[in-house]
C-alpha cells in the first residue's frame, strides 16, 4: 500500500517521510483545503527528504474556475516549483458549470513534461465524474484524487471502486479525505486502490505568542496564536505498520 501524505510545511514533510510515508503532497494553507506553497518551502523539504513531492497548484480558496490572472499565477508557480524538484504537479482545473477545463488541463501536462500530475478533488464536484474521468484520460493526467464525490473517502468507496474498475489502468485513482488508522484497510479492501492519500498531524506549542493572548493575527475563527500543526510521524508509522502486518 502506498502512502501520501497531505503536507503544509516542508517540517510535515520531514515527519512524514521519518513516519515511513512513500510520498507526499506539498501545500500551504491546509485549514482552506490546501494552496499553492512557496518554491522555498520546496527546496527546504527536498534537501531534507528523498521521498517524491507533489506540489500543489492551488491560487485561492473557493472553487476551481480561475481567472486569466489566476491561471498565469498558476502557470508560473508550476515552473517555479519544478526547477526546485518537484516530482510533480496537483491542480483542478473547471469551468464554471463545473466540467472539466480541458484546454487548461492540457497546458499544465504539457509543463510537467513527464512529471506525474494530479488533478486533485475538483473531480468531487463535477457533475458527470465518468465524462471527466475520460477527459483526463484523453489528456495524459497520471491519477486523479477523490474522496468519491462523497464527504469523506468511505462514504464514497463504492463511486471509488467504480471510478477504479472504468478507468482500468489507464489513470491511477487515489482516494483521500477522511481516512484514518480505523478505516484505512477497510477502505483499501472496499475500493481495491492500492494507494491512499491523508493527513494526521499533531499540535506543538510555540510559546513566543504566549504573552499577547488577545492578539490574533488571522481571521474572525481567531485560532490560538500559541501553537500549530505538523504532521505527526508515529501516526504514518503506525498506518505502514498496519499495511505491513496484512502482507505477513
Amino acid at each position: 500500500m502506498l502512502i501520501e501524505a497531505c503536507c503544509g510545511s516542508a517540517d510535515d514533510v520531514i515527519q512524514a517521510a521519518l513516519g515511513g510515508a512513500d510520498r507526499v503532497e506539498l501545500n500551504s494553507a491546509l485549514f482552506l483545503g490546501g494552496l499553492t506553497p512557496t518554491p522555498g518551502c520546496l527546496e527546504a523539504a527536498r534537501t531534507r527528504a528523498t521521498l517524491p513531492i507533489m506540489a500543489m497548484l492551488r491560487p485561492r480558496e473557493g472553487g476551481f474556475c480561475y481567472t486569466e490572472a489566476e491561471f498565469d499565477t498558476m502557470l508560473r508557480d508550476a515552473r517555479h516549483l519544478l526547477a526546485a524538484g518537484a516530482d510533480g504537479l496537483v491542480f483542478g482545473c473547471l469551468h464554471a458549470d463545473g466540467s472539466v477545463d480541458e484546454a487548461r488541463t492540457r497546458e499544465l501536462v504539457a509543463l510537467a513534461e513527464g512529471r506525474d500530475t494530479v488533478f486533485h478533488r475538483a473531480i468531487d464536484v463535477v457533475p458527470d465524474w465518468k465524462r471527466a474521468l475520460d477527459a483526463l484520460i484523453r489528456l495524459g493526467v497520471t491519477r486523479v484524487l477523490t474522496s468519491g464525490q462523497s464527504p469523506a473517502a468511505f462514504y464514497g468507496a463504492a463511486v471509488i471502486a467504480e471510478m477504479r474498475r472504468f478507468a482500468g489502468n489507464a489513470i491511477e485513482i487515489l482516494p483521500g479525505a477522511g481516512i484514518t488508522l480505523q478505516n484505512a484497510r477497510q477502505l483499501a479492501e472496499m475500493t481495491g486502490c492500492t494507494q491512499l492519500h491523508l493527513s494526521h498531524r499533531r499540535t506543538v506549542t510555540d510559546p513566543s505568542a504566549t504573552h499577547g493572548a488577545e492578539i490574533h493575527f488571522g481571521g474572525a475563527l481567531y485560532p490560538p496564536e500559541d501553537c500549530y500543526k505538523v504532521t505527526d510521524a508515529g501516526y504514518f508509522a503506525a498506518l505502514k505498520q498496519l499495511f505491513n502486518e496484512g502482507d505477513e
